[in-house]
Order: C-alpha cells, then sequence, then structure tokens
C-alpha cells in the first residue's frame, strides 16, 4: 500500500482527494498549506505528493524546491493538483521538478491512472 500525501488548503478539495485516495487503496495523509506538508513530509516520508500551488504560509512551488533540496526527500514523486492553468507556473512547475501538472477541475478517473503510473514508475 502507497501513501499519498494531499497538500491543499481547501478543505473540501482536501477531503474529496482523501476519500478517492483511500477508495483506491492508498494510505492517504494531508495537510492544510505547504509549511504543514512539510512536517508532514519529514514525519512520514509519502510514496506520493499531490500539492496545490497557491496556499497559505508556503506555496507548492516552496515546498517542491525545499523538497528537491534534500536529498533524503528529493526523489519523492511530486505532482501539482492545482486552478493555476497559466504557462508560466505550468513551466516554472515543470522545471522544479514536478513528475505532472494536473489542472482544476480534473477527472478523478484520469487522476487515479496518474497516481498508480507514478507510484508504479517510483516502487
Amino acid at each position: 500500500m502507497a501513501t499519498v500525501l494531499v497538500i491543499e488548503d481547501e478543505a473540501p478539495i482536501r477531503e474529496n482527494l482523501e476519500r478517492f485516495l483511500a477508495l483506491e487503496g492508498h494510505v492517504v495523509d494531508s495537510a492544510e498549506n505547504g509549511e504543514r506538508g512539510m512536517e508532514r513530509i519529514r514525519a512520514r516520508r509519502p510514496d506520493l505528493i499531490l500539492c496545490d500551488v497557491m496556499m497559505p504560509l508556503m506555496t507548492g512551488f516552496e515546498v517542491l524546491a525545499e523538497l528537491r533540496r534534500d536529498p533524503a526527500l528529493a526523489a519523492i514523486p511530486f505532482v501539482f493538483l492545482t486552478a493555476s492553468a497559466e504557462k508560466d507556473n505550468i513551466s516554472k512547475g515543470l522545471d522544479l521538478g514536478a513528475a505532472d501538472y494536473v489542472t482544476k477541475p480534473f477527472n478523478l478517473l484520469e487522476l487515479g491512472a496518474l497516481v498508480r503510473r507514478r507510484l508504479a514508475e517510483n516502487p
């Protein structure tokens, strides 16, 4: 069973993702902002991270940059899941090392397939 961390400041979206991922058979952890997300990453070292971009205290870009600076955490697959669909943001996210950049609204079946694919690539 893989552990997936959801970092999302909007509670309804975070809770829906938690339920969906649990139904998909994953152990799910979550955080309501980037700062809390980094605490969870360090404490539990998830197998995959789904993260929003625009959040209070620490943006998703800042979370990913900090993650990539730590050799013990740098290889964790990271997927942006955000309403921010501007080309500059997509480029920035991928340049920072995100495995994928998914824009809201998203299709849960496609997201489930993406999660399975990323976890299979990084056992």
